[in-house]
């Protein structure tokens, strides 16, 4: 809930209007971006003042909820975990069934919640949450993924409620200009909001922050609206002797 600015440690009610359920955030990218250290960063920066809850996605695996477990973030307890079984984008776009049902049990069992952030396991350039599942997404890149995939582009990168350049830190080490590679990132979204990362700099910290906190304001007021990025562009998986697998809204195509 949000905090009392006139008494400290202090929360103000959410207005008697608000949204029957919590926002719910998406983050999505590539693997390796940093995805659960930014929803760390989140949480400890947050947690004090917001009721949090997060659903992570892996394949196979429950690995990156027991990194945020581990990490102390949050209750243990508030923390769950939805094994896809399949591509991780068909578990945020596809069929949604699973992190639907993971939301709404998480919902219930700590009501009343103010932010879900469910976070997709990790996947290509494409990847895209349904505007049925999320009501905002954030799309996270990293420095160490080289300078020039901001200005590569596609739904995720494109048309994601915010775009985050993440690891910023490593930049010297890695030869990436981040001011260069942002300036790519803007002018790809066509100026939407792109921004810098690292989880020691505090500064950064504080605008990701200001950036949840205004998403979280603007969906209880009844401004916010989800936005659908997009169908995801057609993509080759390795596996299985290879396939192209397309998205196309309405129909999900695979040509071997």
């Amino acid at each position: 809930m949000p905090e009392n600015d006139s008494v400290p440690g202090t929360f103000d009610a959410v207005p008697s209007s608000a949204p029957a359920r919590a926002l719910r955030l998406g983050v999505a990218g590539p693997v390796g971006t940093g995805k659960s250290s930014l929803i760390a960063t989140v949480c400890r920066a947050l947690a004090g003042e917001l009721r949090l809850g997060v659903i992570t996605n892996d394949i196979y695996t429950d690995e990156d909820a027991r990194f945020l477990r581990s990490a102390g973030v949050l209750d243990p307890e508030r923390i769950r975990a939805v094994e896809t079984g399949a591509c991780p984008h068909t578990a945020i776009r596809d069929d949604i069934t699973a992190n639907l049902l993971a939301a709404e049990d998480l919902e219930s069992d700590f009501a009343p919640l103010d932010v879900v952030i469910i976070e997709s396991g990790g996947d290509n350039l494409t990847a895209t949450f349904s505007p049925a599942l999320v009501d905002a997404q954030i799309f996270v890149l990293d420095v160490a993924g080289g300078g020039d995939v901001a200005r590569k582009g596609g739904p995720g990168i494109a048309r994601a409620d915010l775009l985050v350049v993440n690891k910023t830190d490593l930049a010297p080490y890695v030869g990436v200009d981040v001011a260069q590679m942002v300036a790519d990132a803007t002018s790809a979204r066509e100026g939407g909001p792109v921004l810098a990362l690292s989880r020691t700099d505090e500064a950064s910290v504080a605008q990701l922050k200001a950036w949840v906190r205004a998403v979280l304001a603007s969906y209880r007021a009844g401004e916010h609206t989800a936005i659908d990025p997009g169908p995801m562009a057609p993509h080759f998986h390795a596996e299985e002797g290879g396939y192209t697998h397309s998205h196309d809204g309405s129909a999900h195509t695979h040509t071997h």
